[in-house]
């Protein structure tokens, strides 16, 4: 005898099967011919007219990580080697003035099932899941050290745990901060301490709830007295409504000692990367821009901030170039829209940020490095590599170099995907890498 199937059990799974089906469907979307991806690179890329689609370009690289001897490609005159291996999705580091390095295993907390984003979040869910962004958060940070010099962490270690899917991290003085997705926290620490087991104290809370976009980065003043968080907003282009973009899409200042905090910078859709420029002290940041217009929209960039600046989002982009779709408008705000500094390529998922100050690299020395996750929403891909864009006088300067690349296979599919960036003490270059679960490190094939 067959097992009865309920009314609601049948139609649940033919709902199931049809979504299958569609996202297989918009998986295969392509929205036409593209600008050769460098058009959207440098400090004057170029915009095309918007191209909006009843359904949005999907090119997702399936994640299946690094066979056993493979790694990425580096570029003439490099050379790379697995500076550690067998994390936890690593998405951030961090350098600590006696060299150890702490790397971020985190992930997206929970969305509220009240804020799931309904069928769109459902697709973008599947999407996720398949590039290997949807595993479970291990809320740690983990301390890497390299006594030997060798390059390769002999000493892998828990340093910090409980965590709320932390990102960026900061060392003022005794006290580590950390940017948990809803707040920022601060533990003590003592040099060549291996481990923390005192509880974070928090300092400051986050916009949290739905999380669009979670990860929370961080950077201290020079003299420690402010910290400055990326917030990214909750959605595309405020389709969930301003009232959830409240102290979003923007850098918040904090002040460790009270908590109290005001934005910094805003209309910056998802501000993730920030470093503070050595030759001309300014805080710059990479942000990711919005998405379903196009292959070659929008470029995301890298820019130095102003403090008390407007960046455009969610009613223009790049300087004041109107997004029709964002209703009502808002003439005022895209008058007062700054135009960012340099283009780093329509959807390359630009996250990892670092100016070089090392002497094993001379040449790179005051770039920047700009590490490129890739992302879903332009065919063929954007991204997935590192890169390195020449500095002078404190302005980018020249075309971005190839650093590592190689993260995707003939097949398209997701071998690793570069986020944080970070030198060594011996000037190297650290990458972490989410889906192969290394952080990779780039030397002088001469002087490794």
């Amino acid at each position: 005898m067959r097992p009865r199937v309920s009314i609601s059990s049948f139609h649940s799974r033919a709902a199931a099967a049809g979504a299958v089906s569609l996202a297989v469907l918009l998986a295969a979307c392509g929205s036409g011919e593209s600008l050769p991806s460098s058009a959207g690179f440098g400090p004057d890329p170029q915009l095309p007219a918007p191209r909006n689609a009843l359904f949005p370009t999907v090119k997702v690289a399936p994640a299946v990580g690094w066979a056993e001897g493979e790694t990425p490609t580096p570029a003439q005159g490099l050379r790379v080697q697995a500076f550690a291996s067998g994390l936890d999705h690593p998405r951030w580091l961090y350098r600590l003035p006696n060299g150890d390095i702490l790397v971020a295993e985190t992930n997206a907390p929970p969305k509220p099932k009240e804020k799931s984003g309904g069928v769109r979040g459902f697709f973008q869910g599947l999407f996720m899941k398949k590039a290997g962004a949807v595993t479970e958060s291990a809320d740690r940070i983990t301390l890497l050290r390299d006594a030997d010099g060798d390059g390769v962490a002999e000493l892998k270690t828990a340093f910090l745990t409980g965590l709320y899917s932390p990102f960026g991290m900061a060392l003022v003085g005794d006290r580590l901060f950390v940017a948990n997705a809803n707040a920022v926290v601060a533990v003590p620490y003592q040099t060549g301490q291996t481990r923390i087991d005192a509880a974070p104290v928090k300092v400051a809370d986050l916009p949290a709830g739905r999380n669009h976009h979670w990860t929370k980065s961080l950077v201290a003043s020079a003299d420690g007295s402010r910290l400055y968080v990326g917030v990214g907003s909750n959605s595309n282009v405020a389709e969930n409504g301003l009232a959830e973009e409240v102290e979003r899409a923007a850098v918040l200042e904090i002040d460790p000692a009270t908590g109290a905090r005001r934005i910094y910078a805003s209309g910056l859709r998802n501000p993730v990367g920030m470093a503070w420029n050595p030759q001309s002290g300014k805080l710059w940041v990479a942000v990711n821009e919005r998405d379903e217009i196009g292959n070659d929209l929008v470029p995301d960039y890298m820019t130095s901030v102003t403090p008390g600046a407007f960046y455009g989002w969610p009613w223009s982009y790049y300087g004041q170039t109107v997004d029709e779709r964002v209703k009502p408008a808002n003439p005022e705000r895209v008058a007062a829209a700054i135009r960012p500094d340099y283009a780093l390529g329509a959807h390359t998922a630009s996250l990892g940020l670092t100016f070089y100050d090392g002497d094993l690299m001379p040449n790179w020395r005051g770039g920047a490095i700009v590490g490129q996750h890739g992302s879903w929403n332009r065919k063929p891909p954007n991204g997935y590599k590192v890169i390195f864009v020449p500095f002078a006088n404190g302005m980018p300067n020249g075309s971005p170099q190839d650093v590592l690349t190689g993260f995707l296979n003939d097949d398209g599919e997701a071998r690793g995907r570069p986020v944080g960036v970070q030198t060594d003490p011996r000037g190297a270059l650290l990458v972490a890498d989410d889906v192969g679960n290394v952080i990779w490190r780039v030397s002088p094939s001469t002087n490794p």
